[in-house]
């Protein structure tokens, strides 16, 4: 703290009764040699820093707050670099109606704020802390956010030296190749990636983050560092290090800010080396409620309706990474209580949740989504996730217990809701059985959310709007949003995800033309006439919202 800061900080506990002017003066002639006046005043006995902390908090009409017991927020402690945290002795702690909450123990350097308002984008609200603690988390912050050139360069260094450590202490939590995978990981959870790529190319690896669907590259580091990354992660993951030849899959978890994670990791042989592939399966974002997901109205209802049944079959379809398992588990959620013998089969068991019976496929074993199956309908449940229809057997299976009084709740892999219709019968399964089994299947995407802060209204032109067949009347094109960018959404112009959903109900007319073996096409038109908003609808309403733009919704269904 600065001499004028001292004074400053002194006139006010003088004021407030904390302490008295000769004890002021006093701590100030102590303070001499670089000592701070809150240091000066805690060792001379007259006042400790948690005491200074709550008096300046009251005296200033600010909040305090106990540091070490608070839970920071890594997405605000990330607005700030570790050299400005230093410089001004401050730590974002949590973003707030719009407002980032920053810990200071001298709310009263206007300067400081003035700096982080115009380098973050955020309106400053400070909070009081002991100084002390502070500092402390100053530290472990800037420790956490190590620089990752640094860390390649002693992983580089280890590797051009032909050190033989960097190969054999790949388990070593010390060791460079550790630090860095560490690092890695911290920050893909940290900037809400879904998935981490560490990517062999000819002469460079590459990492990137994928991050609301959008792939991001993080580095790049020298092609010799490669054979230590993947050996770290296979390690973590329970795979076999010697095994350069085959794809292997594997798991680990980690606790961050303590909050678990789980990550899915899979190995493929490259012509360049090994591509390792990290998913991010995150408890809280599996806990969602369907009211979470972004649906309309009309959609939801017609799920909802299907849901209240106590049988049938709800499939939901879409391409990989379009929040299928998400959606899941949320209908799940609204049905599992005390009362209801809800019983899964997944390949693999993503997330592990309380008060579900879940069933690991593993088909070495004998143990299909076929077989497993059938043990589970001698169980007796009231609903049964299946993670995949995949065959024409387990497929079988699946429809006949929804037509013998179990909710059966199921993905598959098409384009759009009535192409999940024909694909059954594609599969060997009878269209009657198809017919009277489904009562709702639900296509999906996952499209950006524009960023609230500063996303930007226009009028498009009305040609642009026709050629992508966007309702509106001649004459009068709307205003809606488009992406524009700014430091809260790293100027990319979105932040976060939504569901863009497509519900068809199983209704008599789509019974009949089912069973008459109708057409995609012909299944589609017809439940347009019975009112499904198609994806491509259901898109162009949220970007009338102002939820999303329609270049994001073509980009996601089209």
């Amino acid at each position: 703290m600065s001499a004028a800061g001292s004074q400053r900080l002194g006139r006010l506990l003088v004021e407030s009764g904390t302490i008295s002017q000769e004890q002021l003066s006093a701590a100030l002639e102590s303070a001499f040699g670089g000592k701070s006046l809150i240091a000066a005043l805690d060792d001379l006995g007259y006042a400790s820093e948690n005491v200074v902390a709550r008096a300046v908090a009251a005296q200033m009409g600010l909040d305090y707050i106990d540091l070490p017991g608070y839970d920071i927020d890594p997405n605000a402690a990330t607005n700030l670099s570790s050299e400005l945290a230093r410089r001004h002795s401050v730590l974002p702690v949590k973003i707030e109606d719009g407002e980032l909450l920053v810990a200071m123990s001298d709310p009263a350097n206007l300067i400081a704020i003035d700096d982080l308002r115009i380098v973050t984008g955020y309106e400053i609200r400070p909070v009081v802390v002991a100084e002390s603690d502070l500092a402390q988390a100053i530290e472990k912050f800037v420790a956490s956010h190590a620089n990752v050139d640094d860390m390649v360069g002693d992983l580089e260094d280890a590797v051009s030296t032909g050190d033989e450590s960097a190969e054999d202490d790949v388990d070593d939590e010390s060791a460079p190749v550790a630090k860095l995978m560490n690092l890695v990981i911290t920050e893909g959870i940290r900037q809400g990636a879904g998935d981490i790529y560490i990517e062999p190319h000819e002469h460079e690896l590459r990492v990137r983050f994928r991050v609301d669907g959008v792939c991001q590259e993080v580095f790049r580091s020298p092609k010799k560092m490669q054979r230590q990354l993947i050996s770290r992660l296979k390690i973590a993951s329970g795979m076999d290090i010697a095994e350069k030849r085959t794809p292997q899959d594997g798991r680990f978890g980690v606790v961050l800010d303590g909050k678990a994670v789980d990550f899915r990791v899979a190995v493929l042989p490259l012509v360049h080396g090994e591509l390792a592939v990290m998913r991010l399966l995150r408890k809280d974002s599996i806990m969602m409620s369907l009211e979470d997901l972004g649906f309309l109205e009309q959609p939801m209802q017609r799920l909802l309706d299907a849901l209240a049944l106590p049988y049938g079959a709800i499939l939901v379809t879409g391409p990989t990474g379009s929040g299928k398992s998400t959606t899941l588990y949320a209908a799940i959620n609204r049905t599992n209580d005390v009362s209801t013998n809800l019983i899964t089969v997944e390949d693999p068991v993503e997330y592990r949740l309380n008060g579900l019976s879940q069933v690991q496929v593993h088909e070495k074993a004998g143990l299909t989504f076929a077989s497993a199956l059938r043990s589970i309908l001698r169980q007796d449940p009231d609903t049964v996730m299946i993670g995949e229809i995949r065959d024409a057997e387990t497929g079988t299976i699946a429809i006949e217990a929804a037509l013998t009084g179990h909710l059966v709740l199921s993905t598959l892999h098409t384009n759009d809701a009535p192409s999940a219709v024909t694909r059954l019968t594609e599969m060997g399964i009878e269209p009657f059985l198809t017919a009277s089994a489904i009562t709702c299947v639900l296509a999906q995407r996952l499209a950006r959310r524009l960023c609230p802060d500063c996303k930007e209204k226009y009028v498009p032109e009305e040609e642009a709007l026709a050629r992508v067949g966007f309702p509106f009347e001649p004459g009068s094109p709307p205003h809606i949003f488009r992406a524009k960018g700014c430091r809260k959404c790293n100027d990319i112009g979105y932040r976060g995800r939504m569901g863009i959903h497509e519900v068809l109900t199983m209704s008599e007319t789509i019974e009949r033309m089912t069973v008459e073996n109708a057409s995609t096409d012909e299944l589609m038109a017809q439940a347009v006439d019975e009112g499904m908003k198609t994806l491509k609808d259901d898109g162009f309403e949220k970007v009338q919202l102002g939820l999303t733009s329609i270049e994001e919704i073509m980009r996601v269904v089209v």
